[in-house]
């Protein structure tokens, strides 16, 4: 029995079996995830101020808390990047995932907690990998190394084991040392912080490794994966790396890049996976590789709300928990998580293509959104902050 499927049957596989319950229980696990966030929530200062005791209900739970942008909790956070502690989550909270601004900021600092490091990030990707080896059970994923994309991180305001930066950072920062022993490039490369010069590095130090499978943003892979072909003198990449039977890849639409990557490598039997996370959390993992839909990861420490993209401008829309969606219908998403975001609006928008279980595709930006047939692209009234980025998905 090879590695790979020593490795399945010990832990993937009963995870794999405990995803199953999405499909009939899914809502239930949300009012689960609901109930433990506002108990951890309750002693510190957002609790406090917003009376998370009395909460008991999904309806006391919105009647009690407003919706938020990262306007409304950056100054919570910035006072936790100076060092307080529970401000929106228990305890001091040491590392901040970096993302792209408001229009009012020139970057977002998202608070990443060692329970959302654990629960929502890191499980977000093994459940990644169950999902993969449940879809191609004659993998050889574990037999070489993975190639992981990351950023780079610096201190935080100096505080001690205080971090900010890229959340992939973050991520390689802390991540098992046995992970290590089977991932690429080392440690002191993938945290530079000069692309450049990490791009070069990455090729020169993969060039012959046997590297299975990557992980990381199109864009950026793509850019690495062009070096490794150029210092290797090779035409496709299954020449560099024989074994090579998956990406898995996040963070921006995979469309625009598939046909380069098609062209780069040209074995019928390569994989691509997509997966919807972000700085503020995990959300959604293409378990079926014959459907674009993602299916909503529902026990990670995040709670779901959804606000209709056609009541968006209303003072008061009919923001709906997961059992009030409907097929088809363009949502704006909200998430309470274990890294003290409460009923933040991420900016993102889906729409559902299933229920039982719940699964959706992204359509793009609260600013910019697809309607439900596809047809036109709509622009919300410039009133509000958000991401200046469009994130357009296939229909």
């Amino acid at each position: 029995m090879s590695l790979t499927s020593i490795v399945n049957k010990l832990y993937f596989q009963p995870r794999r079996h405990e995803l199953e319950r999405y499909t009939h229980e899914g809502v239930a696990i949300q009012r689960k995830v609901l109930k433990y966030l506002i108990e951890r929530g309750t002693n510190t200062e957002y609790g406090r101020n917003h009376l998370f005791s009395t909460i008991k209900s999904y309806k006391n739970f919105a009647q009690n808390i407003p919706v938020n942008t990262y306007e409304e909790l950056k100054a919570d956070i910035d006072r936790m990047r100076h060092g307080e502690s529970n401000v929106l989550w228990p305890g001091q909270v040491k590392w901040y995932a970096k993302s792209s601004g408001t229009t009012n900021d020139k970057s977002k600092f998202i608070p990443i907690t060692s329970e959302g490091l654990q629960h929502v990030h890191y499980q977000g990707g093994k459940d990644v990998v169950a999902y993969y080896l449940s879809n191609n059970p004659n993998s050889k994923l574990f037999s070489g190394k993975s190639l992981i994309l990351g950023g780079s991180h610096s201190p935080n305001y100096n505080l001690p084991n205080s971090l900010v930066g890229d959340l992939s950072a973050i991520l390689i920062e802390n991540i098992n040392p046995l992970a290590n022993l089977k991932r690429v490039p080392s440690k002191q490369v993938a945290l530079l912080s000069d692309f450049e010069i990490k791009r070069d590095r990455i090729a020169q130090e993969t060039l012959t490794q046997n590297v299975t499978n990557l992980s990381g943003v199109p864009s950026w892979m793509l850019s690495v994966l062009v070096r490794v072909m150029e210092l290797s003198g090779k035409k496709h990449l299954q020449e560099v790396w024989p074994n090579l039977e998956v990406f898995f890849h996040g963070g921006i639409a995979f469309t625009p890049y598939r046909e380069q990557y098609e062209q780069l490598i040209t074995k019928s039997d390569m994989h691509y996976m997509e997966t919807y996370n972000a700085s503020e959390g995990f959300f959604g993992i293409q378990d079926d590789p014959s459907d674009a839909s993602m299916s909503l990861m529902l026990d990670y420490g995040v709670f779901y709300e959804f606000l209709p993209m056609d009541e968006f401008e209303s003072e008061n829309p009919n923001i709906v928990p997961l059992e009030g969606v409907e097929i088809g219908r363009n949502y704006a998403m909200l998430i309470t998580t274990s890294c003290g975001l409460w009923r933040y609006q991420i900016g993102d928008t889906v729409r559902f293509t299933s229920i039982n279980p719940y699964k959706f595709v992204i359509t793009g930006r609260t600013k910019y959104f697809i309607n439900a047939f596809g047809e036109e692209l709509i622009m919300t009234t410039p009133n509000r902050d958000w991401k200046q980025l469009v994130r357009l998905r296939e229909l």
